[in-house]
């Protein structure tokens, strides 16, 4: 599983989804990201990534982006987990 830094994290790089439930993002938002809830990212990959696409997982606390990233990995997906 690939890993980075948050400060090493460039726009330019991929794109950036913080997987926190939305009440949780709300409060603590990460800068540069998009917000899409680990589950329903994972129930529908199919339709809103891209494998062409570099994608960099973030949430609060390490737990639910690195699930996101080890299912997202396994099915072929460019992915790195982003550490807060």
């Amino acid at each position: 599983m690939k890993k980075i830094m948050i400060s090493d994290y460039n726009p330019s790089m991929g794109i950036l989804i913080d997987v926190q439930h939305p009440e949780d993002y709300k409060k603590n938002p990460t800068p540069n990201s998009k917000n899409m809830y680990a589950d329903k990212l994972l129930l529908n990959y199919k339709t809103v990534l891209d494998k062409n696409q570099k994608y960099f997982i973030v949430c609060s606390k390490g737990t639910l982006s690195r699930r996101v990233v080890a299912m997202l990995e396994y099915l072929g997906y460019d992915v790195t987990q982003v550490i807060r």
